[in-house]
């Protein structure tokens, strides 16, 4: 468990993982010495790419730091709210919050839900110099040991651990802060997934040429632009801002967002109607830019007109231009009845002209990046008042109107939506209210680090000592509100609840004191976690994610806990009596195959484990002809 990746992080070196990527599949590029031939690497490229030596990218103090932050394993347990998670509203919800560090929870979801998120969406701090964003770095690296790691001097080892020890919040600092976080981020996404970053003018041009890093600057979906109803900066004697951003990025290239439902004003447009309803119409041929027939030839062709006439897509100025579709779908249109011909007036004569019909009926309209329709920060904080019956319980959340609209253009009714920044819940919130007008079935996954609330706040007057307490109460107002307003909505209004837990130093000394050939085992270190929370972080680990429905075995009074492919012996004291029912349960019921049992390694003694492996070579000997895997945890 801990002791194994702590083992493991001990090996890990910077771009480890790519040179294992490169090894699998261009083996001929690497010499018996491990070196890597870039030159032979180039030949397998030069059909296909252009490698070029020249370039341009962003650089930091400590952006190699910031790279291997993203390769560690996380040495966190996570602990289930048990009291929580088992109230009726929560034992069945697939939603989940998570109280920790977001860079040790992305790296536990990872395990699990890695290529199953449709949507992220993040308010990082914007690093003002008065939101509070200082980077405090919890990963306890030598100058000897980081110099090794990263290949460089001691001296810039002590740079960057000087950087991440004493709280700053340079540009630096905030970038080495992002990088891991948006690395570990991207892999979450499914391929048709997709990102928005809030920020502001603080950040903004060096969160960009961040993102284009991370995710390419190819999958760039744009830039939107904010209003949030209120100007700073004016005093600094500059023109302040109105204004705020959100970066938006897709997993892979090609990706296209939903659209929105058309406002009444669009609306108007829809006045011609026919057998099938209201509709619009505009030219089939291509106006505005790229509207030329060099630009895209393919979709210069002709086109017979109500007389029989060829028409080909031209100009008013006379020059070839071209249509709004390829001839194959020109004719699907004309076969649908969606082409209207009518007469118009072209260079002082009448012709007819081809324009293709838009029902009203299941129409959208292509988002816009400038959102200065939705009402800005003050209803956001209004939406909080009202639920923490007045008080100001947060500072600078987000409106629900604009995650209601994220979560309409980048998301299905089934999709996992997950923000790593949860503040002050506004995404669960939006969530849960969308899903009741829609009748969606969306989950969330909440990440908040367990920040201190300032002794003089309201918050901390309220009750409330850290940020994610707030976050968490603000979801169950939000469910028990939704629940009032829609009372023949059913869906998911709760959440399980997790906390992400380093071992004590104490733990942490007895295993790695720890000697696995010691016969009797060490109980305290089951004590020391709890089976619920080595289960929990078993489960993650293997794939199982947040919500699993685990199954318990009781054989003669030991519990094993039981998964489709594992089976987990986390208690002490595991009998034979317990080890025979096992072996008989694998023997007679034939839809009882988990080929993995995990053992918690301190929790049995020598003889338990071995007496376990014994018997089960039966079942492997036996008619299920199975082949078990033994994974003894440490």
């Amino acid at each position: 468990m801990i002791k194994d990746i702590t083992e493991k992080n001990n090996n890990v070196t910077l771009g480890a993982k790519e040179v294992e990527v490169l090894r699998e599949n261009f083996p001929a590029c690497f010499h018996a010495d491990g070196s890597f031939d870039i030159e032979r690497f180039k030949e397998y490229l030069k059909d296909k790419i252009n490698v070029t030596d020249e370039g341009y990218e962003l650089r930091f103090l400590g952006k190699n730091y910031a790279r291997l932050l993203a390769s560690l394993d996380t040495t966190t347990v996570v602990v289930p709210d048990e009291k929580h998670n088992s109230m009726p509203e929560n034992k069945d919800s697939k939603n989940v919050y998570i109280s920790g560090d977001n860079i040790d929870a992305l790296k536990h979801l990872l395990k699990s839900y890695a290529g199953r998120i449709k949507c992220i969406y993040i308010d990082p701090p914007y690093n003002t110099g008065s939101d509070g964003f200082v980077y405090n770095d919890s990963f306890k690296f030598t100058p000897e040991e980081l110099s090794s790691k990263l290949s460089i001097s001691e001296e810039q080892a002590i740079r960057i651990l000087d950087l991440t020890r004493r709280g700053t919040a340079t540009h630096s600092a905030w970038l080495m802060f992002m990088l891991p976080r948006l690395v570990l981020a991207r892999d979450l996404l499914t391929d048709d997934g997709v990102i928005f970053i809030s920020i502001d003018d603080n950040e903004q041009s060096n969160l960009k040429l961040l993102c284009d890093d991370v995710f390419g600057e190819e999958n760039f979906l744009g830039n939107i632009v904010r209003s949030t109803g209120q100007t700073t900066g004016q005093d600094s004697g500059g023109l302040g801002s109105s204004f705020d951003y959100i970066l938006v990025y897709s997993r892979k290239e090609g990706y296209e967002l939903n659209g929105l439902e058309l406002s009444e004003k669009d609306k108007k447009r829809f006045q011609d109607k026919d057998d099938v309803g209201f509709y619009a119409y505009d030219q089939l041929r291509k106006t505005g830019s790229n509207d030329k027939r060099e630009d895209r030839p393919n979709l210069y062709y002709g086109i017979k007109n109500p007389d029989g006439e060829i028409l080909y897509p031209t100009a008013t100025a006379g020059y070839d231009s071209r249509w709004r579709v390829e001839k194959t779908s020109y004719e699907n249109l004309v076969k649908n009845n969606m082409i209207l011909w009518k007469k118009t007036m072209r260079n002082n004569e009448e012709v007819w002209w081809p324009y293709v019909k838009y029902y009203l009926d299941g129409r959208t309209k292509r988002p816009s990046p400038l959102w200065n329709d939705l009402e800005g920060n003050k209803k956001a904080a209004r939406e909080v008042r009202d639920l923490f019956d007045g008080k100001k319980v947060f500072d600078f959340p987000k409106p629900i109107d604009l995650l209601n609209r994220i979560i309409t253009i980048a998301t299905e009714k089934d999709s996992i939506i997950v923000d790593f920044f949860g503040g002050s819940s506004t995404t669960a919130h939006a969530l849960m209210k969308k899903n009741s007008e829609d009748g969606g079935d969306r989950t969330f996954i909440l990440v908040q680090l367990q920040e201190l609330c300032e002794k003089d706040s309201e918050a901390f007057k309220c009750g409330f000592r850290t940020i994610d307490k707030i976050g968490m109460e603000r979801i169950k107002r939000a469910a028990n509100k939704i629940k009032q307003e829609n009372p023949l909505f059913h869906g998911d209004l709760g959440f399980k609840h997790y906390t992400l837990q380093e071992p004590s130093d104490i733990a942490v000394e007895k295993m790695e004191n720890y000697d696995p050939k010691y016969i009797f085992g060490d109980k305290t270190l089951v004590d020391e976690f709890g089976v619920p929370t080595i289960l929990a972080t078993w489960l993650v680990r293997d794939g199982y994610g947040l919500t699993p429905e685990i199954e318990t075995l009781d054989f003669d009074g030991y519990e094993v806990y039981c998964m489709p492919n594992h089976l987990y012996i986390i208690n002490p004291g595991l009998t034979n009596e317990a080890v025979g029912g096992l072996l008989d349960k694998y023997q007679t019921e034939a839809e009882f195959n988990p080929q993995n049992i995990v053992v918690y390694g301190y929790a049995l003694m020598w003889n338990e484990q071995q007496g376990l492996k014994d018997n089960m070579q039966t079942v492997q000997a036996g008619e299920k002809n199975m082949r078990i895997n033994f994974d003894i945890r440490y």
